[in-house]
């Protein structure tokens, strides 16, 4: 192995630990350097903070683009592809890794993977938490020390050899891919591919939100940005209100008049939207605001008008059939309850109804009648009981009973 001081770099030390293959590669700015690393303390057990193995998932960077860490750029252009190496770093070097580290532990975690190429969110999180959330790094930020990074080279990628992701640029370049974005999602939106279209128009409107946080709110810069991130923003909503999310077409319109009352196409969006979800009121104010300033799109606020009284007709004709459906539904439910309440409408009938005292006397005509035959005192009464029935005139009484049977008083 080979141990040398990095020439002009103070601070490090490189061992080599496996060479590489070809040539030292040609690390231009926006290449794109992929790489799994180790880091360890400089103790005996070398205690192992972080492994990209571990979590199988590989770090890369972007040559020239103020990575937290600045030191692993400079270690990383020493490198062939493939080479393995070990790096002692002096605290000089160390100081941020404790914030670059929490980062890197959330990405593992499936947080936000963008969070740590944009702000020093870790850092200010530190000031107002005094923790990072890990203990063995809040235990470095306290007391820094010098770092061993192993380092093993997997790919190095021109700028023209992958597609890069827009924070991967600089601020140059996001300014320079801005109107190419804007341009895309015009042609996108014309072609009826409104999802991809509103992709572009996103990817756009987060270059131009980086880029206006290192601006001051309200001052020139700013405020041009602002103006185009707006016009942005409302080309966006017009693919919301193809794809029927008109929901967060009024959010986002409602966002901009509150900043910016005077846009008139954001009042012209926001109405075509409160007309879908037929808020008739708040359209017809919106469309009035588009007239008053600007006139020229009388034409324009004539259709929309008309549109939206056709839409209102609509919903009240099916609020009109909706209503009759249910009456109709209401009128032909009654018969289909008679079958359930029949079983007690009728006793209650019998029950109430003079047919009341019948029901008492059956149980003793019958006898009556039960007896004459051989069955009721077979010993003692059948010579005297029929002819008593026939003469004293006891059968009157079971006519007299007919006319008290359900049928007649039903009939009557």
């Amino acid at each position: 192995m080979d141990a040398a001081l990095l020439l002009n770099v103070e601070g490090v030390k490189k061992t080599i630990l496996h060479g590489g293959t070809g040539e030292l590669p040609n690390f231009i700015t926006g290449s794109r350097v992929i790489f799994h690393f180790r880091t360890m303390k400089c103790d005996e057990e070398r205690t192992v903070i972080d492994d990209s193995r571990q979590v199988d998932q590989p770090m890369h960077i972007i040559i020239g683009n103020m990575f937290k860490l600045e030191v692993w750029e400079i270690l990383l252009t020493s490198m062939r592809v493939h080479e393995v190496a070990e790096f002692w770093c002096d605290t000089i070097h160390t100081g941020v890794y404790p914030i670059l580290s929490r980062s890197l532990r959330q990405m593992a975690q499936g947080k936000d993977p963008t969070e740590w190429h944009v702000h020093t969110c870790g850092l200010a999180n530190m000031f107002a938490y005094h923790t990072l959330g890990y203990e063995d790094l809040d235990e470095l930020q306290k007391e820094p020390q010098p770092l061993i990074f192993v380092i093993e080279l997997l790919q190095v990628d021109a700028p023209s050899d992958y597609q890069r992701e827009t924070w991967n640029l600089s601020n140059h370049e996001k300014m320079k891919v801005v109107p190419v974005l804007h341009g895309e999602g015009n042609r996108l939106f014309k072609l009826g591919r409104y999802e991809e279209a509103s992709s572009k128009y996103q990817e756009a409107i987060i270059c131009l939100r980086n880029l206006q946080t290192k601006e001051k709110p309200w001052e020139v810069q700013w405020l041009k940005l602002e103006k185009m991130i707006n016009t942005l923003t409302l080309n966006y909503c017009q693919c919301l209100l193809k794809k029927e999310e008109y929901y967060e077409v009024l959010e986002h319109t409602s966002d901009i008049l509150r900043h910016h009352p005077g846009i008139v196409k954001a009042y012209y969006v926001r109405a075509r939207a409160h007309a879908e979800v037929w808020n008739e009121a708040e359209a017809k104010a919106d469309l009035q605001k588009v007239l008053e300033l600007e006139p020229s799109m009388q034409k324009a606020v004539r259709r929309e008008l008309r549109l939206l009284e056709n839409r209102m007709a609509e919903k009240q004709e099916e609020e009109r059939l909706r209503c009759r459906n249910m009456l109709s539904q209401g009128a032909t439910q009654p018969p289909a309850e008679p079958p359930a309440q029949p079983p007690t409408a009728p006793p209650a009938e019998l029950s109430t109804g003079p047919p009341a005292d019948p029901p008492a006397e059956p149980p003793t005509a019958p006898p009556a009648e039960l007896s004459t035959g051989p069955p009721a005192e077979p010993p003692a009464e059948p010579p005297t009981a029929p002819p008593a029935e026939l003469s004293t005139g006891p059968p009157a009484e079971p006519p007299a009973e007919l006319p008290l049977s359900p049928g007649h008083s039903l009939q009557h």
